[in-house]
C-alpha cells in the first residue's frame, strides 16, 4: 500500500502527506537525485532559471543530491521548525525516517536548517523566511545553532 502522495500544501507549493498512519522511526522513502557537486548543481539550477526554489540536499561529504534531476516525490517536502521527519544520511544516500507517529491525511515534514554565506545581506536571509505556522516557529529556514 502506498504511504505517501504529492498534492497541493497550504505551506508552500507541493508537500507530501500520509496515505495512511506512519509510526515513529519508519523509515518512509529514501531523497533520490543526480549525486553532484555544488558548483555543477548551482550551474544547472541557473540553466534553469527557476530563482529561489531548488531541490537541491547537501550531503555532508561536500557534495549534493539533486531532486530535480531524477527525483522522486520527497524533493517536494515542506519546510517546518518543528519537523515531523528527518532526515537521516548513509553515504551518499539520504532517507526520510518519521520523528514522530504521523496520522493520515497530515503533510510530512523537515527542518531544512540551510546554510548562508557570512555576511548575507538581509534580502537574501528574508527569502529565507519560515511560514510553517509552527507556535514554536523560528521565523526562518535557516540553521540558527
Amino acid at each position: 500500500m502506498k504511504r505517501v502522495t504529492v498534492r497541493q500544501s497550504i505551506i508552500h507549493g507541493k508537500g507530501v502527506f500520509a496515505l495512511r498512519p506512519l509510526v515513529a522511526g519508519e523509515r518512509i522513502f529514501e531523497y533520490k537525485g543526480f549525486v553532484t557537486t555544488w558548483k555543477e548543481a548551482a550551474r544547472f539550477h541557473r540553466w534553469r532559471g527557476e530563482a529561489g526554489h531548488t531541490f537541491l540536499f547537501g550531503l555532508s561529504d561536500g557534495r549534493v543530491i539533486d531532486g530535480a534531476r531524477g527525483g522522486n516525490g520527497a524533493r517536494w517536502l515542506n519546510h517546518a521548525c518543528v519537523a515531523n521527519c528527518e532526515a537521516i544520511e548513509e553515504g551518499e544516500r539520504v532517507f526520510i525516517d518519521a520523528a514522530r507517529d504521523i496520522a493520515p491525511g497530515e503533510e510530512l515534514f523537515i527542518d531544512y536548517a540551510l546554510e548562508v554565506a557570512p555576511g548575507s545581506d538581509q534580502a537574501t536571509l528574508d527569502g529565507y523566511a519560515c511560514h510553517c505556522g509552527n507556535h514554536h516557529c523560528r521565523g526562518t529556514m535557516l540553521d540558527l545553532a
